[in-house]
C-alpha cells in the first residue's frame, strides 16, 4: 500500500487516526478502577510531556482512536512511534499477549489551523468531526435524549466540560472554545456541549460532523487525502515537500513511499510548472489548456514539453494526452518515445539544456 511522506515542521496541526490490527479492539478492559482507555490516556499524557504536544480534541472508540494534534516542535513521527509502541507493550503485558496491536501505520492528515470565528473552517469542523464520532457510531442516541456527554471517552467529557484545574495542561480547551466564539467559563463550556448536541440532532447521525468545504469532506480526506485545508494551504504544504526533496536524502516520491493522493497532487503541480516554463521558453502563446490546441499538429515544441513532463513527473499518459491535446495515451507514448530520435537534434539538445538550467 502506498505511503505518504510525513511532513513535519514547528507548529503543524494533524488529524491522527489509528486502528487495531485486523480491526481488533485496542481497548478491551472496562475495569472500573483503571480501564484500557485510562491506560491509553496516561500514555498520551506522557507523550505530550515528552514531545511537547498540544491536543485540541480526542476520542477513543473500541477499535480505533482520533487525535487532533498541534506539534510546536517537529515531533510527530518520533512521538507517534513512542506513543503506539509504549501503549502496545503496556496493553500486551496487561492482557498477557504479544505481537502488534495496531494495523497499518497511523494515518496523519495535515490541517489548516487558520480559523474564522463562528464559521465552518477546517479546524472547527475537524473538532466537531472527532467529538461526534460516538454519534455516527450509534453509541449516543439523540432521539432518546442522550448527549455527547453520555460517551465518557472523548475530550468533551474529559476536557471541554471541565474547569482548567480538572483537565490536563496539554489539552487546548480555551483555544477550542474560542474557535466557535465561546469563552473559558462554565457558561461557555455548557454552550459548547449544547452546540455539539444541536449539530448531532440537526443532521442524520451517520453524517454528523461531515461538513463539506470547497468540495472536500472530512470523510473523503481521512480515507484518501493527505491535507485538510484550502488551496493556499495545499500549496504551502507542497513547498514543504520541495524542501524535503532538496535535502540530502531527497523525497521518496515513488514505489511504496508516497500516498497516492499526495503523490498525484505533487506530480500535477510539478507538471504544470514544467508546462509554464516550457511555454515561456519556446515562446508559445501564453494560456492554459488552450495553449496546445492552437499549435499545429506535430509541433515538436509541444512534444518537447510533454517529453519533459513524462521524464520528470509521475503524471499519467492519459493526463498528458488531455493536457497537450494529443489523441490518446498510446499516441503520447509513441511521440515521446520517438522524440529523442527526431532528426531535429537541435531542439532535443535545447530542451535538455533548458531542463538542466531550470532544474526541472
Amino acid at each position: 500500500m502506498a505511503r505518504q511522506v510525513r511532513i513535519e515542521f514547528p507548529g503543524a496541526f494533524y488529524h491522527v487516526m489509528a486502528r487495531g490490527n485486523h480491526l481488533e479492539p485496542i481497548f478491551r478492559s472496562e475495569d472500573a478502577s483503571f480501564s484500557d482507555q485510562e491506560l491509553f490516556l496516561k500514555t498520551l499524557d506522557e507523550a505530550c510531556q515528552r514531545y511537547e504536544w498540544k491536543v485540541w480534541a480526542w476520542v477513543l472508540m473500541k477499535n480505533h482512536y482520533h487525535l487532533v494534534l498541534e506539534t510546536p516542535k517537529p515531533t510527530l513521527v518520533a512521538g507517534m512511534s513512542w506513543l503506539q509502541n509504549t501503549y502496545t507493550r503496556r496493553f500486551n503485558v496487561r492482557h498477557k499477549q504479544w505481537g502488534r496491536l495496531f494495523g497499518d501505520r497511523y494515518k496523519s492528515v495535515l490541517v489548516e489551523e487558520k480559523n474564522r470565528v463562528g464559521s465552518s473552517s477546517y479546524l472547527t469542523t475537524l473538532l466537531d468531526y472527532v467529538h461526534l464520532n460516538p454519534i455516527r457510531a450509534g453509541l449516543v442516541n439523540r432521539a432518546k435524549g442522550e448527549s455527547v456527554m453520555d460517551y465518557p471517552w472523548s475530550s468533551v467529557v474529559r476536557g471541554y466540560a471541565l474547569s482548567a484545574k480538572k483537565r490536563p495542561n496539554w489539552l487546548r480547551v480555551t483555544e477550542g472554545l474560542e474557535l466557535v466564539g465561546l469563552t473559558e467559563t462554565a457558561h461557555g463550556r455548557r454552550k459548547f456541549v449544547g452546540r455539539l448536541d444541536a449539530a448531532a440532532s440537526a443532521i442524520e447521525a451517520e453524517r454528523a460532523g461531515l461538513t463539506e468545504i470547497d468540495g472536500q469532506t472530512l470523510h473523503s480526506t481521512l480515507r484518501r487525502g493527505w491535507y485538510w485545508g484550502g488551496e493556499a494551504f495545499k500549496e504551502s504544504m507542497m513547498k514543504k515537500l520541495d524542501e524535503l526533496a532538496s535535502g540530502e536524502s531527497g523525497l521518496p516520491m515513488s514505489g511504496p513511499y508516497t500516498g497516492e493522493g499526495q503523490k498525484a497532487d505533487y506530480a500535477l503541480r510539478a507538471a504544470e510548472l514544467i508546462i509554464s516554463e516550457g511555454l515561456k521558453h519556446f515562446k508559445i502563446k501564453k494560456g492554459n489548456s488552450a495553449a496546445f490546441d492552437e499549435l499545429e499538429r506535430g509541433d515538436l515544441r509541444c512534444v518537447a514539453i510533454a517529453w519533459a513532463v513524462r521524464k520528470k513527473t509521475s503524471v499519467s499518459l492519459r493526463w498528458i494526452a488531455e493536457r497537450f491535446a494529443m489523441k490518446s495515451p498510446s499516441n503520447v507514448s509513441q511521440r515521446v518515445r520517438n522524440f529523442g530520435n527526431t532528426p531535429r537534434k537541435k531542439l532535443v539538445l535545447e530542451l535538455k539544456k533548458w531542463c538542466e538550467m531550470n532544474e526541472i
